[in-house]
C-alpha cells in the first residue's frame, strides 16, 4: 500500500513540475453576446494574469499542473469564477459569459420575494426549503423552493429539523421542535440575502450542520451593497401588500458601516378565507472596524407578526364548501374575526467580534440574546358532558366549531337514518352559515353574567415565552495550500415558560378554571381542578390558567473539521459533539396528576456524536464525482421528550438519542451549454419519538378518552435520486428539467404508549396514567412527507433588452396521508377483556388500514420581469403566477384517530360519508405575486 501511495505522489509531483500549459477563451456579455474587452483574467493564488483584447479573447500561459480557479472581473459586471484542472493539454474554455450587474438586479428580484410567503403555512413540512432561493444557485434546490414548495414537498423526505440555520454565527433552530423559525427575521430579505448554503452533507466552515445541510446568513453592514432599496409587492397568497425599505452605507472612511431595513406586510384575507396577516419588521446594524485585525458588529432584529390560521377539513366539509373554506373564523360587527391567531414577537440582539489573527487564521466570536413570546389562540368552552356530581351545571356549553361532527349531515345520517330531514337541515344550516357565530357566543356569556354565572366561552392562547442566551466562537485557518481547518465551541441556555393565557372573556365576567371533561370524580374529586393549589379559581382577561410550567435546557457543542484540497481530489472530515439536558418544572398541581405535576421533573441528558466525510474526484474540470457519508446521534426535541408536559412530568419511556445514517453520491457535468447533476441518496433515522394528542373512541373496548399518544423507537428509511439538467439552447433561451424520485417508509414497528387522566389509578397504568399498548405495526407504511415523486420541465428566456420570462410544468405523485398508529396496534382488534373481537374480519381490517394515496396532479407556474436603468437608478418589476391552470389538488392529510378500534372504524367507513373521515389540506388555486423595486 505504501509503495502505491509513493508512486502516486511521485507521479503527481512529476506532472506538477513538467506541465506548463495554456488556458484560453473568449469573454462575452451574457445579455447581448457581444465580446467584452478589458476584462481582467487572473489565476487565484498566483501572479498569472491577463486581459481580453478588443474582441474578447484572452490567453493564460505557463500554468502549473493542478487545479486552479480563474477569475474574470470587469467594472459593471459580476465576477465569474471557473475551476480548471491543468494536466498535459491546453484548455479552451470557449465562450465565457459575464453577467451585467444591471442584469443581476433584474434576476435578483425573484430572490427577494419568494420566501416569506411559503413559510407561513400551518404545516412545517415546507420549512426546510425556505431560503433556498437566496442560498443556492443549484437548479434542483431552486426548483424545490419555488416550484415544489407549495405542494408540501420536503427535501429527501426529511423535515427542517435536519437542517441548521445560523444568523451571524448563532444557531437559530428552536429547541422545542428543532426547526429554524424563519419568521423571526421575516420581511428583512434585503439584509439577509447574503447567505452561504452547504447542501446536504457537504461541509460548512461554520457548523457541522444536519443531513439537509446548513445555511449561514450574514447581515454584516460592510458586506451589504451600499445604497437605498425600496420595494412594493402585492399578492393574493398570505398577505395583500408589502412595503420594504433598506439603506446600507458600506464601509465608510471612518471605518464605520451601518445598515437599516424595515418592512410592513398586511392583508385582511389571504387565499384561504379568514386568514388575516399583519406584520412588520425592523433591522438595525452597526459595524466598527477597529483596526486591521479587529472588527465589532451589533445587530438588532424586531419582526413581530400576527396571522390567522386555517383549518384542515374532512372531504365532507370541502365538498359542501370549497378549498378556500376555513372553519376558524366568523363575522363580528361586519368584520372577519379569526379565532385561531398565531402571534410571534421574539426580538434578537447579536454582538459579533471578527478577529484576523493572521493572514490565514480567522476567529469569529458571537453572543446573542433572544426573548419574547409565541402565542396560538383558540376558543375554550365548558363542555356539556359534566358529571352531575361535580356540582357544576350540566349542559353548560357546546362546541363552537362549525365543523364539529354533531353539526354535520353525516352525523345525522348515522344517528337518524329514518329521518333524513334532520341531515338536510344540518346541511342547509352549514351551507348558509358554516362559520363561528361570534354574536351567539357573546350573547350566551352576557346571559350567563346576568344570571350571576361565569362565561361559557372564552378565547385564550397557548403561550410560549422563551428566553435564549447563545454564545459561540468559530475558527477558520488555512494551514497550507492543501489543508484548511474549521472549528467551533458553543453554549446555549433556554428558559421556556409555557402557559395558557386568557385573551377575551367574550362578554363574560369571569371563567371557571376547571377541567369539565374529567370523568373519574367519584374516586378523584380533585381531578377537575387544573390547579389544586387554587381550586375553583375564576380567571379574568390576562390571567394564566389551565397549565403553567417551565422547561430549562442547556446545550454544549464542539465542532472540528479538516478540508483537504488536491489536484484531482478534495476530501473533508468533520466531527461534532453535543451535550443536551432538559428539565421540566410544574408550577400548577394538576388534579388528575396530584403527585407528578408540581415541581421539577427528572433531569434528562443526551450526548450527541456526529461524524461526516466527503470526497470529490475531479476527472476533469467538467466531470466531477462526489460521495458524502455521515453518522450522527442527536437529542430528541423538547416536544418529543415530555409525553404530556402540560399536565405532568412524564418523560417518554426508554428515550434515547436519535441515530441517523446518511450518504449520497453524485455526478456533475459542466459543459459550455449543458449543466447537469445526478444524485443518489439514502438516509435512515432510528430511535425517534413522536407525541400526539386527540380524542379517541374504542380505547380498550368502547371507552372514549382524550389521550396522549407516544411513539417510541421509530425507524424511518429514505432512499431516492435527484436529477437536474440545464441546456443553454441559445444565448437567450434555456431549457431545464428536474426530477426527484424517492421511497420514504417506516422501517420498524415502534412501541406505543397511551396516557390519559382516565387511566390514573388503573393497575396496569403507571403514576402518569400511562399504559403500554405494545407494538404499533407501521413497518413499510409510507411517511406523510409530501410527494415522493416530483418532476419539473420548463424554460427561461432572457432578452438583451433586460426583460425575462420563464415557465415550468410540475408533476407530483406518490404522496400519502399520515396514518393513525393506534389503529395499527393490538387495541384495534381486542375488546375490553383483552380478547380478539368475536366479529373481527382480518381481510376487511386489511382494507380498512390501507394507507390512502393522494391523487397525482400537475401545476403550471410562470415568472417574468423587466429592468430599467434611469441614470444611476435601477427600476425592476417582477411577477409570478403559481398554478396558472387553477388545478385543485390535495397537498397532504392525516387519518382521524377517533376511530381507535376495528368496530368503530368499520362502522364509520361503511357510511356513504364517514363521520370521522380523514382530514386534508388543499393547495392554493391560481395565485399571483407582483413586486416593484427601486435601487439607488
Amino acid at each position: 500500500m505504501k509503495k502505491i501511495i509513493t508512486v502516486v505522489l511521485c507521479f503527481l509531483l512529476f506532472t506538477h513540475l513538467q506541465a506548463q500549459n495554456t488556458v484560453k477563451g473568449v469573454v462575452k456579455s451574457d445579455a447581448n453576446q457581444k465580446p467584452l474587452p478589458e476584462v481582467t483574467v487572473s489565476v487565484l493564488g498566483t501572479t498569472i494574469s491577463s486581459s481580453t483584447d478588443n474582441i474578447g479573447k484572452f490567453k493564460l500561459q505557463k500554468l502549473p499542473a493542478g487545479e486552479h480557479t480563474i477569475t474574470f472581473s470587469k467594472v459593471g459586471y459580476e465576477n465569474q469564477n471557473y475551476t480548471v484542472i491543468v494536466s498535459d493539454e491546453d484548455i479552451d474554455l470557449g465562450d465565457v459569459f459575464m453577467l451585467d450587474l444591471f442584469e443581476e438586479v433584474n434576476q435578483d428580484v425573484s430572490i427577494i420575494t419568494l420566501t416569506d410567503d411559503e413559510l407561513n403555512d400551518d404545516t412545517a413540512i415546507t420549512d426546510n426549503i425556505v431560503g433556498l432561493l437566496q442560498a443556492s444557485r443549484d437548479l434542483y434546490l431552486r426548483t424545490a423552493a419555488f416550484d415544489f414548495g407549495s405542494s408540501f414537498y420536503s427535501l429527501r423526505g426529511l423535515g427542517s429539523e435536519n437542517s441548521t440555520v445560523l444568523l451571524n454565527g448563532i444557531e437559530m433552530n428552536k429547541q422545542i421542535n428543532g426547526r429554524p423559525q424563519w419568521s423571526n427575521w421575516d420581511g428583512l430579505n434585503d439584509v439577509t440575502r447574503n447567505q452561504e448554503f452547504s447542501s446536504f452533507l457537504t461541509p460548512s466552515v461554520y457548523t457541522f450542520g444536519g443531513v439537509l445541510g446548513a445555511t449561514y446568513i450574514n447581515t454584516r453592514p460592510s458586506d451589504q451593497a451600499p445604497g437605498i432599496r425600496i420595494s412594493y409587492a402585492s399578492a393574493n397568497r398570505s398577505y395583500k401588500h408589502r412595503v420594504m425599505a433598506t439603506y446600507s452605507s458600506g464601509l465608510l472612511k471612518n471605518n464605520w458601516a451601518f445598515s437599516l431595513s424595515a418592512s410592513r406586510r398586511v392583508g385582511e384575507e389571504g387565499f384561504v378565507d379568514g386568514t388575516n396577516y399583519n406584520a412588520y419588521s425592523v433591522f438595525a446594524s452597526a459595524e466598527k472596524k477597529i483596526n486591521r485585525k479587529h472588527t465589532l458588529s451589533l445587530t438588532s432584529i424586531f419582526a413581530p407578526n400576527v396571522r390567522g390560521k386555517s383549518s384542515s377539513n374532512t372531504q365532507e366539509v370541502f365538498d359542501l364548501k370549497n378549498i378556500k373554506y376555513n372553519s376558524y373564523w366568523g363575522v363580528q360587527n361586519g368584520e372577519i374575526r379569526n379565532s385561531r391567531i398565531n402571534k410571534v414577537i421574539e426580538p434578537i440582539i447579536i454582538l459579533n467580534h471578527y478577529w484576523n489573527l493572521s493572514d490565514k487564521t480567522f476567529l469569529q466570536t458571537n453572543l446573542a440574546y433572544q426573548w419574547g413570546q409565541i402565542g396560538n389562540s383558540r376558543l375554550e368552552f365548558n363542555g356539556s358532558d359534566i358529571n352531575p356530581s361535580s356540582g357544576f351545571p350540566e349542559g353548560s356549553g357546546t362546541n363552537p366549531d362549525p365543523t364539529y361532527y354533531q353539526k354535520l349531515p353525516s352525523y345525522a345520517v348515522r344517528e337518524y337514518p329514518d329521518n333524513l330531514g334532520i341531515a338536510y337541515g344540518l346541511q342547509q344550516e352549514f351551507l348558509s352559515n358554516g362559520q363561528i357565530n361570534w354574536n351567539s357566543l357573546y350573547q350566551t356569556n352576557i346571559d350567563s353574567a346576568e344570571r350571576g354565572e361565569n362565561a361559557v366561552f372564552i378565547q385564550y392562547e397557548d403561550r410560549v415565552d422563551d428566553t435564549t442566551l447563545s454564545f459561540n466562537t468559530i475558527m477558520n485557518t488555512k494551514v497550507n495550500d492543501h489543508l484548511t481547518i474549521n472549528g467551533s465551541l458553543g453554549y446555549q441556555k433556554l428558559k421556556s415558560q409555557n402557559f395558557a393565557n386568557v385573551l377575551d372573556l367574550l362578554g363574560g365576567t369571569g371563567y371557571l378554571d376547571v377541567d369539565t371533561f374529567a370523568q373519574d370524580l367519584e374516586n378523584n374529586p380533585d381531578q377537575i381542578q387544573n390547579n389544586v393549589l387554587s381550586p375553583n379559581r375564576i380567571v379574568k382577561t390576562g390571567d394564566t390558567f389551565r397549565y403553567n410550567y417551565t422547561i430549562n435546557s442547556n446545550i454544549f457543542k464542539a465542532f472540528a473539521q479538516a478540508q483537504f484540497n488536491y489536484h484531482k481530489l478534495d476530501v473533508n472530515i468533520g466531527i461534532n459533539l453535543t451535550q443536551t439536558s432538559y428539565q421540566r418544572e410544574g408550577l400548577y398541581q394538576n388534579g388528575g396528576f396530584i403527585n407528578t405535576s408540581l415541581g421539577k421533573s427528572e433531569k434528562v441528558a443526551f450526548t450527541g456524536l456526529g461524524i461526516k466525510s466527503g470526497v470529490t474526484y475531479k476527472l476533469t474540470g467538467r466531470h466531477l464525482f462526489m460521495m458524502n457519508a455521515a453518522y450522527l446521534t442527536k437529542a430528541p426535541t423538547i416536544n418529543n421528550t415530555f409525553s404530556n408536559s402540560r399536565e405532568n412530568n412524564a418523560i417518554v419511556p426508554n428515550i434515547s438519542e436519535e441515530k441517523i445514517v446518511s450518504f449520497d453520491t453524485s455526478y456533475v457535468l459542466r459543459l459550455p451549454k449543458i449543466q447537469a447533476k445526478a444524485t443518489g441518496f439514502y438516509t435512515q433515522v432510528k430511535d425517534a419519538n413522536k407525541i400526539s394528542f386527540f380524542y379517541a373512541d374504542g380505547i380498550g373496548g368502547d371507552n372514549t378518552a382524550f389521550i396522549q399518544e407516544a411513539l417510541q423507537g421509530i425507524s424511518t428509511n429514505y432512499i431516492g435520486g435527484e436529477f437536474a439538467l440545464e441546456y443553454q439552447a441559445t444565448s437567450t433561451f434555456k431549457l431545464k428539467a428536474v426530477a426527484a424520485v424517492g421511497k420514504y417508509t417506516y422501517g420498524n414497528n415502534p412501541d406505543l404508549y397511551i396516557s390519559s387522566e382516565n387511566f390514573v389509578g388503573d393497575e396496569d397504568a403507571d403514576e402518569f396514567g400511562r399504559k403500554y399498548f405494545g407494538k404499533t405495526y407501521l413497518k413499510n407504511y409510507k411517511t406523510a412527507t409530501g410527494p415522493q415523486q416530483a418532476f419539473s420541465v420548463g424554460f427561461e428566456y432572457s432578452d438583451p433588452d433586460y426583460w425575462w420570462f420563464g415557465a415550468t410544468a410540475n408533476f407530483f405523485s406518490n404522496a400519502f396521508i399520515g396514518i393513525s398508529p393506534i389503529q395499527r396496534s393490538a387495541n384495534f382488534y381486542t375488546d375490553f377483556d383483552g380478547q380478539v373481537f368475536n366479529d373481527y374480519d382480518s381481510e376487511l381490517a386489511k382494507q380498512l388500514l390501507t394507507q390512502e394515496k393522494i391523487d397525482s396532479y400537475m401545476v403550471v407556474n410562470l415568472i417574468g420581469g423587466k429592468s430599467w436603468k434611469i441614470k444611476d437608478k435601477y427600476l425592476s418589476v417582477f411577477a409570478s403566477v403559481n398554478n396558472l391552470l387553477n388545478t385543485t389538488y390535495k397537498t397532504g392529510g392525516f387519518e382521524n384517530g377517533r376511530n381507535a378500534n376495528f368496530r368503530q372504524l368499520r362502522d364509520d367507513k361503511a357510511l356513504a360519508t364517514p363521520v370521522f373521515g380523514s382530514r386534508y389540506w388543499y393547495g392554493r388555486g391560481a395565485t399571483y405575486f407582483v413586486n416593484v423595486n427601486v435601487r439607488f
